[in-house]
């Protein structure tokens, strides 16, 4: 492919020494929110960068990023001036967009919209009405560039995570933009396809010469491609000094808390898989996600803890004999020789799957993209039913955070979203309050929740699974969007439901969490859990899946 910086670009003049964008004084508050997301906010990334923008959960990313792009600007009330190589983004009309800034979502299913691959590629290009000669030689050159050759005629929905999301980048280049603009393009990928993806987009900035801006909240790993970071704070832009400071791994956990080393030496070789540790289980109670537990019949027990000065009390993980009688009680959620598959025509995404939970503890689901842990999640919240095979849940009631969490999200404010199940489950607005509090959403109540970031929309579904206090809790990407403050919140609600009694089951690409806050790590792999040990054991061995 040629490179996208040569040749001129229609509208304002571009010269080498124009930047890529320029913010100027740029004020956004959403409508009915008093507060604006950022306020007289300036920010200038040099043509040909590979830019990192961090900051907090809510502190603007998203925003501004899609403030960008004409198409997905939000609603609200804005003042200032923001540019694209040279031409205010709010006289762009379609074609200009394109040329100059392409977008690409954290979740690829936000982003396709066509059945094949062939046609996604083809997509924005025929919107354009672009010629089909042309049309066909974008597509072909992009394809060779990305690799994708193999799987042009494939179904967009057999791919992958990590392919969709290729696809999806793919997609945007065939429109030859000169800016690239991704909020947190990695966040659903697993650590091989992460590298995969990340190099691809490295090629796409050395190679193509296009400006590329990654929000993210894990910059580690684009460390080594990138040329400038950007914090965003207090609605403000500042250019991070010390790029190897967003290198450091940051502990889930204050300095004056206690150590895991110990914990997991201590917990190691709990978590037998013998028949004879599991007891009979008791019948399984039907899902309800607006049923309260049993015996977990009061939300309060899960109010999580936020303050992180407490060392005594630092995410304790269940002492082993705590677990062994748990297991023994029949409280143990099993799979025995699960076969499952979406179709006939399929192939088995479960193959004679054999894996047992325990209650009072957290449990961790790694692995590759499409390898099945959803699926293990689907079928334990019984949206999902076996072909073959036994599944004897534990608990007398269940709820599920899918990987969207807009699917739990119905109502016009925040306060309702809280207040949704409240007369179902018996709690009333202060302990909404108290809840909402707890997860970092303090001060949001007026707001409409797609109008909160990815990470706060994920916490508030969160909030109201934690409300009804389900006896397990499964979680796909529960931290997905989220910064090291709001990962610490959901460390401390897990643990505290664990330690109440609760089961917590999570699919996860996040191994410093899963390493930091489960009591076992399994790996799945071709149906099955490939292994399922202690973190300090799993992550010893392993040489991709490392914390």
């Amino acid at each position: 492919m040629a490179r996208l910086d040569r040749g001129p670009v229609s509208g304002a003049a571009c010269g080498p020494d124009m930047p890529a964008i320029e913010v100027r004084s740029l004020s956004f508050a959403y409508p009915g929110v008093e507060t604006p997301v950022f306020g007289e906010l300036d920010w200038r990334v040099p043509q040909g960068a590979f830019a990192l923008l961090v900051g907090g959960t809510g502190s603007g990313k998203s925003t501004l990023l899609s403030l960008l792009k004409p198409e997905i600007a939000p609603a609200g009330e804005r003042t200032g001036d923001a540019r694209v190589l040279g031409e205010n983004v709010a006289d762009m009309d379609v074609r200009a967009s394109a040329e100059r800034v392409g977008y690409v979502f954290q979740d690829p299913e936000n982003q396709i919209v066509c059945e094949t691959v062939w046609h996604e590629m083809a997509f924005g290009l025929e919107n354009l009405g672009v010629s089909r000669d042309e049309m066909r030689r974008r597509v072909a050159e992009t394809s060779y560039f990305f690799g994708l050759e193999d799987w042009l005629h494939r179904d967009t929905d057999t791919l992958s995570g990590g392919r969709k999301q290729l696809l999806s980048l793919a997609a945007v280049l065939a429109l030859r933009p000169r800016v690239l603009l991704l909020d947190e393009p990695t966040s659903q990928l697993d650590p091989v396809a992460e590298k995969n993806f990340l190099h691809a987009l490295f090629r796409v900035n050395r190679e193509l010469g296009c400006t590329v801006v990654v929000a993210t909240h894990q910059p580690r790993p684009m460390l080594e491609y990138a040329t400038c970071a950007y914090r965003i704070e207090d609605g403000r832009v500042r250019e991070v000094a010390d790029m190897a400071s967003l290198g450091r791994r940051e502990s889930l956990f204050s300095d004056d808390m206690l150590g895991w080393g110990a914990i997991r030496c201590a917990n190691k070789g709990v978590f037998s898989r013998r028949e004879d540790n599991l007891g009979s289980p008791e019948p399984p109670g039907d899902v309800s996600s607006a049923k309260k537990s049993s015996e977990l019949d009061k939300s309060s027990e899960f109010v999580a803890q936020t303050s992180l000065e407490n060392g005594s009390e630092a995410f304790p993980r269940t002492d082993g004999s705590r677990i062994l009688q748990k297991m023994h009680g029949g409280s143990a959620t099993t799979l025995s020789e699960g076969w499952f598959r979406y179709d006939r025509a399929g192939g088995w995404v479960l193959r004679g799957l054999d894996v047992a939970f325990s209650a009072g503890a957290v449990h961790a689901i790694v692995g590759g993209n499409g390898c099945g842990k959803s699926t293990i999640l689907s079928v334990l919240a019984k949206t999902a039913k076996l072909q073959r095979g036994r599944m004897v849940r534990g608990a007398a009631s269940a709820a599920l955070l899918p990987q969207n969490p807009k699917a739990l999200l119905v109502a016009e404010t925040v306060r309702d979203e809280l207040m949704e199940w409240a007369s179902t489950c018996g709690y009333d607005e202060n302990l909404a309050r108290e809840r909402a509090a707890s997860l970092g959403l303090s001060g949001l109540d007026g707001r409409h929740p797609y109008d909160l970031s990815g990470g706060q929309r994920q916490l508030l579904a969160l909030a109201k699974l934690l409300l009804i206090g389900p006896e397990l809790l499964l979680l796909d990407e529960p931290t997905k969007g989220l910064d090291l403050f709001s990962r610490r919140i959901i460390a401390r609600a897990l643990r505290d439901h664990a330690k109440a009694g609760g089961t917590v089951i999570m699919a996860t690409h996040d191994l410093d969490f899963a390493e930091q806050v489960a009591d076992d790590v399994a790996m799945m792999f071709d149906g099955e859990i490939a292994c399922m040990e202690p973190p300090a054991d799993f992550f010893a061995d392993n040489v991709f899946y490392r914390a």
